[in-house]
């Protein structure tokens, strides 16, 4: 559904009442063609479907091939798929297809090396709520294609306590005590997350025995200390480290013994996946 409405959305932007002005004034009806979808950079794909959906929403006698499906690995060359029929159909879907897979791709592609990263460690990859309006549906798809893990959808399915909920809450500076009364509003149905920005405020927290602690922009060094602490007083309980991280650094967060490591760049700063239209014939009937 999500996939459908963007699809809709970017046509109606690129061809508004008017149509595609340039194949109405070059290409013939009767032209038709064959063209593949290819690989130009290294990388994982994400988003075959919908390239194959624009098609079928702007013309149903398109016909698009997949050679390789979401998930796998590609490398320069790589033929994606082949996609035939009318020739001024595949130039108005081209630019549309490739804006939503090489973005796509380019998210599963940083995804899968942030997981490659932390290989051999207990840490899960996870994306945050850093998406683009309107796309987060498809970008969270494209991290599950790149081998990472969903945080919460949204506000709606899980309780993130961040600092500024703390700052806000007025009934008590127990971080504990405000754990407790957020599990004791769900009654259990979604699980409970807390935000902390110190070992100090992690001991607190973890009093009131939420599932999973974030430990907001801590070092290495101190990530190792919030681990023992944990595994002291509350060894069930999650810890995610989120904050700054990068494919330089996350490795070594990873090695500190964290269950969770979020990453915001997954989806607001993935570059896009270069991928290209290869022509190979056009004719007339």
């Amino acid at each position: 559904m999500a996939a459908a409405k963007l699809v809709d959305l970017a046509l109606a932007e690129d061809l508004s009442i008017a149509g595609d002005l340039t194949c109405a004034a070059l290409i013939r009806p009767d032209q038709t063609a064959t063209v593949q979808v290819v690989a130009r950079r290294d990388g994982v794909l994400a988003g075959s479907p919908i390239g194959r959906m624009v098609f079928e929403k702007l013309d149903p006698t398109v016909r698009w091939g997949a050679k390789r499906a979401d998930g796998e690995t590609v490398a320069p060359g790589t033929v994606i798929a082949d996609v035939s029929g009318p020739l001024s159909s595949l130039l108005i879907g081209e630019r549309t297809m490739l804006n939503f897979m090489t973005h796509l791709s380019g998210i599963a592609t940083i995804t899968r090396r942030f997981v490659d990263a932390v290989a051999g460690t207990r840490a899960k990859v996870l994306d945050t709520r850093k998406t683009l309006p309107g796309w987060r549906l498809l970008e969270k798809y494209a991290v599950r294609c790149g081998g990472g893990t969903n945080h919460r959808m949204g506000l709606y399915d899980g309780i993130l306590i961040k600092d500024n909920h703390l700052a806000a809450w007025t009934e008590s500076a127990s971080i504990a005590e405000a754990v407790r009364v957020a599990r004791a509003s769900v009654a259990g149905k979604v699980g409970i997350e807390v935000e902390v920005d110190t070992l100090q405020q992690l001991e607190d927290a973890l009093g009131g025995a939420p599932d999973i602690v974030l430990l907001d922009n801590m070092n290495a060094d101190t990530l190792r200390q919030a681990v023992s602490i944990r595994n002291r007083l509350a060894p069930k309980v999650q810890l995610e480290a989120s904050g700054g991280i990068t494919l330089e650094t996350v490795s070594g967060l990873a090695r500190t013994g964290v269950e969770r490591i979020s990453v915001g760049a997954l989806t607001h700063s993935a570059p896009a996946l270069d991928l290209a239209f290869d022509w190979s014939s056009s004719t007339a009937t």
